[in-house]
């Protein structure tokens, strides 16, 4: 990890800066098949299976045989682990539900908003270096208690051309029975347009790795909606001179194994901390299976030392990071002064390790700086909201001269007319 110490602030936007992919290449790689999807259905999503992923398919979609059968091979103690996990992630959700808001603005017109689930959705599971079956909790969860109709679920086959068991196992669990083995850009063209074998569906939503996250971003463009724009996962740890190096370095390389584009960064008030959080680094990265990625990843990250943690403070939420860790006794104080992150996390036994897998939070944040204008994945990313008004002839008496008023102001004379000719 590079070390920077006391930044001036017209330097920080380089210095948080994350790395970068060549974008032009990229879209026009992703388009390409994406169009092919669009076109062939089925046929090019085999193809690109078989391109990508080295495996021929002939049933995209998972039978019952195999979803009961992923039970079978999994263990006591990670089924339970992911009940675990599920109850503590639906009771969380649940609690986001809200009543219909229902408000008499005036004597006889009333308003009202209520929720109301998207009917088609559609999740992408990541499934390549580690099969994330985690986050079927945190997509298909709030799916279920906002209402949606019909989940679908892609997550990329193995070179045998089977999902990993706990993916099936937790699928099952919260309800989704529609599974395709169907990972990458294929994967998002297929879910957003359709195909034979694929329904197409009105919301996508699920992380994944470059080639993923531009095929969301183009069929946003084509009116399929996404849950948020999201890269490479990161990490941002903010810690003063109580905080416990071992356990800042473990959160530290915790999200630097997701992947050689991950990026972690530590931002203190103490060098002395940074000193050994880096000889701790060192340490534990011999003993995990993953170094080398991580590794990579740390090569793409930074220390920052500062003097104080106010300006620490400032630094943080310039880089409004997908997960904060607040790392210090007065964690509870400072969190008072975030405003740009994903899900934070804090105190000395707060690891951002819990938020992915079972406190209870979702997991499914925005990176890349999109935490400065975009929540994480929550009941309400699952939902659209309607209003309704009813007026009484009464009601619609007592506003006609706020309305006439108004559409003729700008020169809209039908609009005027409209509540005109109710009273002729």
């Amino acid at each position: 990890m590079e070390i920077i110490i006391n930044p001036e602030e017209k330097d920080w936007s380089v210095l948080l800066k994350r790395p970068e992919a060549d974008a032009s290449s990229l879209e026009k790689s992703v388009s390409k098949i994406l169009q092919q999807v669009k076109l062939k259905g089925d046929a090019a999503v085999r193809k690109y299976s078989f391109e990508f992923d080295g495996v021929r398919l002939k049933n995209m979609e998972v039978s019952r045989k195999e979803i009961e059968a992923s039970a079978t091979v999994l263990s006591d103690d990670l089924k339970k682990a992911i009940e675990v996990a599920a109850k503590n992630i639906r009771l969380f959700h649940e609690k986001q539900l809200s009543d219909e808001l229902v408000v008499e603005t005036m004597p006889g017109i009333i308003c009202r908003r209520k929720s109301v689930g998207i009917d088609k959705v559609g999740l992408y599971i990541p499934g390549g270096t580690a099969p994330l079956f985690s986050t079927i909790l945190m997509l298909g969860l709030p799916a279920s208690i906002a209402g949606c109709k019909e989940i679908i679920l892609c997550s990329p086959p193995n070179k045998e051309g089977t999902l990993d068991p706990a993916i099936l196992y937790t699928a099952s669990l919260v309800g989704i029975n529609r599974i395709f083995k169907v990972g990458g850009v294929q994967a998002i063209g297929a879910m957003a347009y359709g195909t034979s074998s694929i329904p197409k569906v009105y919301k996508i939503f699920g992380p994944g790795n470059q080639y993923v996250t531009a095929a969301k971003q183009l069929v946003q463009q084509d009116g399929v909606a996404i849950d948020m724009p999201a890269g490479p996962s990161e990490v941002c740890v903010l810690c003063d001179y109580t905080a416990n190096p071992s356990f800042v370095a473990a959160d530290l390389l915790s999200q630097a194994e997701h992947g050689i584009d991950s990026q972690v960064l530590l931002v203190s008030t103490s060098a002395d901390i940074v000193k050994d959080v880096l000889e701790q680094i060192a340490i534990q990265l011999e003993s995990l299976p993953r170094q080398e990625m991580a590794r990579k990843a740390l090569d793409n990250s930074r220390a920052i030392i500062v003097d104080t943690m106010e300006t620490a403070m400032q630094i943080v939420n310039a880089y409004a990071a997908e997960h904060l860790i607040i790392a210090s006794d007065d964690a509870i104080q400072w969190s008072e002064k975030v405003s740009n992150a994903g899900s934070v996390f804090l105190g000395h036994y707060t690891p951002e390790s819990v938020g992915d897998y079972a406190s209870g939070t979702n997991h499914t944040l925005p990176t890349n700086g999109y935490a400065r204008a975009y929540s994480g994945v929550s009941v309400d990313s699952f939902v659209k909201k309607i209003t309704f008004q009813q007026l009484t002839e009464d009601g619609l008496k007592s506003i006609m001269p706020a309305v006439t008023t108004m559409a003729e102001h700008e020169g809209l004379r039908a609009h005027a007319d409209a509540v005109r000719i109710r009273f002729r």
